[in-house]
């Protein structure tokens, strides 16, 4: 097919951007977004860029849905009245009990962060419950990259391209001094956020990245660091 042929680099953009080492160490989870919306050029270099992540056998399994505007507001609200409603539509299972060893102390980690950087005690269910939900709200970023993938064998394969087009675009936002935050809670939604946008019950949600322009707050505040690679890369030879 002809489009195998196209050069990559043939619609970059001519403005200076980050370098990949500056990139990969710019990007984080940011949860706190200004409201205005980027132009319409920068998301369509955005899916540009994250189109040429790899996949198995090439078989680019994406299909993304971007969440602007009025519709992005009305999203919002389906969310959180299903999220209060506790009607929860999963396409796939996530188990925060089912992590173990430096795997758990991480995610507590995480969590001790977060909880703490709100102001939210750990005795406060309420509190911690409002903050969850700011998900549903998709941390006031103008925009929302939802990922749906096609449903082959046990997805395991699937769900691993669909990360390296997630990781991709995310570099891609952090290489513009934008950012994003990759949510697995909006997975909790599928089968809402797939009936509210009409997309065909053939594709199944895995989770959605909110970005734009970070807050100021966001920027500035403080970030959790990487274990050593020691624990995680065994050099061999």
């Amino acid at each position: 097919m002809r489009e195998h042929l196209i050069d990559p680099m043939a619609k970059a953009p001519s403005k200076t951007m980050l370098s990949f080492h500056e990139a990969v160490r710019a990007r984080r989870s940011f949860r706190e977004f200004r409201s205005e919306p980027l132009p319409h050029a920068t998301l369509l270099e955005l899916v540009e860029d994250a189109q040429w992540a790899p996949s198995n056998c090439n078989t680019q399994p994406w299909s993304v849905h971007i969440v602007s505007g009025e519709k992005l507001s009305q999203l919002s609200a389906l969310l959180h009245a299903k999220n209060d409603a506790e009607e929860f539509t999963p396409d796939f299972g996530f188990d925060m009990g089912a992590f173990y060893g430096n795997y758990s102390a991480r995610k507590d980690e995480q969590g001790k962060f977060y909880y703490e950087s709100l102001g939210v005690a750990r005795s406060d269910k309420e509190g911690r419950r409002r903050a969850a939900a700011l998900n549903y709200s998709f941390f006031n970023a103008p925009h929302v990259a939802l990922l749906f993938m096609p449903s082959f064998g046990d997805n395991v394969r699937v769900a691993g391209d669909i990360g390296m087009y997630g990781q991709t675009f995310l570099l891609s936002l952090a290489a513009r001094g934008l950012g994003g935050i990759p949510q697995t809670a909006l997975g909790f939604f599928a089968g809402a956020i797939r009936g509210y946008l009409g997309i065909s019950d053939e594709f199944k949600m895995l989770f959605g990245i909110s970005f734009g322009h970070p807050s100021e707050n966001a920027i500035k505040g403080p970030r959790l660091g990487r274990a050593p690679l020691s624990e995680s890369v065994t050099f061999h030879g």
